[in-house]
């Protein structure tokens, strides 16, 4: 009998050696190493198309679709006609086929700042902010179903599959910094978003560009830390010998790009298992700080740690924060769909959002990073000016007309764009479709919305696909 070991493969070797951090590790592989398999992206990753006014991104989608009649855009005539019929916009065609009467707002609105901008009493915090915030009042979307709808403020389109605007950033840019992903994901600590992963997908794009979704806790990325009893020594050495293999195969096989990418990807493992565990530890934050974002109570702990860890990350040289405010659909609601009473259904969701976003901005601004950096607040839709039903509080989804707002580099600050009609049913002046959104954010980094594609499927894909505008006049 051979009384040999069993003999392993080098292929099993490496996928048992990696672990769940290397299967992470992978979606973050550099794009220096991508390049190698696309067609001139060495130009792309070394420059943008013009000078850019912003170098990094926070997107803070909220899930669900906030009620812009609620929050941001003030509607005098809804109190007017308040419990009557519409009866001048043609045919009331609703999400779920139960059009009610014209609901005032159940929220006092007042004017803030230098700006005199309108904001409701759902907001204190950020009507503190206003002078700072540049906002659209003319955007509408294509769906009035959550999923598709957020696929489409996210990726430019309806359907899934499509890359999301955090991994087209990914792509035109590249990575500022070798030990942290170029895009990471902060999901709401109370749980993912319907359509989970899907919603900060690289879609076609190099798997390089796929967003790295952070988790709660003490370990936010699975087997991040070496297991207990494997010294230092012992990891090096495992590191040294798998580094070593893959050396001699890349030098028996000079044409392949893809292990070179592969070992990049285990490298920065490495790395990210220094460099996470100083990123996620607050103790350096000063108490002020803290309690700013919020970390001082339980209702606003949760979100203000994943706001105070976007500006963290964003200081460690990441190039897009995805922070989701809101969670999967269904009961109890942990997200802003308020079909049954949206004020029990905003004022819950206003008291976990509202102070953390405000010193988000707050300690952006006094760090000067709010000059180089752009954030982005937005919903997948707004909704109705109506109640959903007769004798409700509750209002349906409304992709026809809603809110978003922007701040930061480039921008034009205490602002409003574009406007809803006198009841916030429809789009009015200057309309903006998101199309439009996405050209401006890419204008924002110095990249041309129709120079930025890929080619896919015999056709060269954009961000925006064959639309939009950059809409000049909120560019400072």
């Amino acid at each position: 009998m051979d009384n040999k070991p069993p003999q392993i493969s080098r292929r099993d070797l490496l996928a048992n050696s990696a672990g769940g951090l290397g299967a992470v590790a992978l979606a973050c592989l550099l794009n220096e190493e991508a390049g190698a398999q696309q067609t001139n992206r060495s130009e792309q990753t070394q420059r943008t198309h013009f000078p850019p006014k912003a170098k990094r991104v926070i997107q803070i989608f909220c899930m669900g679709g906030v009620s812009h009649v609620d929050t941001f855009d003030y509607k005098p005539d809804l109190e007017k006609h308040n419990g009557e019929s519409v009866t001048n916009k043609g045919k009331i065609d609703t999400f779920f086929g139960q059009p009610g009467t014209l609901m005032k707002s159940p929220f006092e609105f007042r004017k803030h700042g230098q700006s005199g901008k309108w904001v409701s009493s759902l907001l204190p915090h950020l009507a503190e902010c206003v002078d700072d915030l540049t906002f659209i009042h003319s955007l509408s979307s294509k769906s009035s179903n959550h999923t598709p709808a957020t696929f489409f403020m996210n990726s430019g389109f309806t359907m899934n599959g499509f890359p999301c605007l955090g991994a087209w950033l990914s792509y035109g840019l590249g990575s500022t910094n070798q030990n942290l992903p170029t895009f990471v994901v902060l999901p709401d600590p109370r749980g993912l978003p319907a359509g989970g992963a899907i919603n900060w997908t690289n879609g076609f794009l190099p798997a390089t560009h796929q967003g790295v979704a952070f988790g709660n806790g003490k370990e936010p990325i699975p087997d991040l830390f070496t297991p207990a009893g494997v010294t230092n020594k012992q990891r090096r050495s495992e590191m040294e010998f798998l580094s070593g293999l893959n050396r001699e195969f890349l030098r028996q096989n000079p044409g392949d790009s893809t292990l070179s990418a592969r070992i990049r990807a285990y490298e920065l493992a490495a790395q990210m298992q220094t460099s996470i565990p100083e990123v996620i530890g607050f103790d350096m934050e000063s108490e002020t700080t803290k309690n700013l974002y919020g970390l001082d109570n339980s209702i606003t702990a949760g979100f203000g740690r994943n706001c105070l860890l976007a500006r963290r990350l964003l200081e460690r040289g990441v190039r897009f924060v995805q922070v989701i405010h809101g969670g999967a659909f269904g009961s109890p609601r942990i997200n802003w769909d308020g079909h049954e009473d949206v004020v029990e259904n905003h004022t819950k969701q206003a008291a976990v959002m509202d102070k953390p976003i405000a010193g988000l901005l707050k300690d952006l601004k006094a760090r000067g990073m709010l000059d180089d950096t752009l954030i982005l607040w937005m919903t997948e839709f707004g909704r109705t000016p109506i109640t959903q039903g007769i004798g409700t509080r509750g209002r349906d989804h409304h992709p026809n007309a809603f809110t978003m707002w922007m701040a930061g580099a480039g921008l034009k600050h205490g602002v409003s764009y574009g406007s809803s009609d006198e009841i916030g049913y429809s789009t009015g002046e200057n309309p903006v479709e998101v199309y439009d959104y996405h050209a401006t954010v890419l204008n924002l980094l110095g990249l041309d919305h129709k120079r930025l594609t890929y080619y896919h499927n015999g056709i060269q894909r954009r961000l925006t696909d064959v639309h939009g505008h950059v809409i000049e006049p909120i560019l400072a």
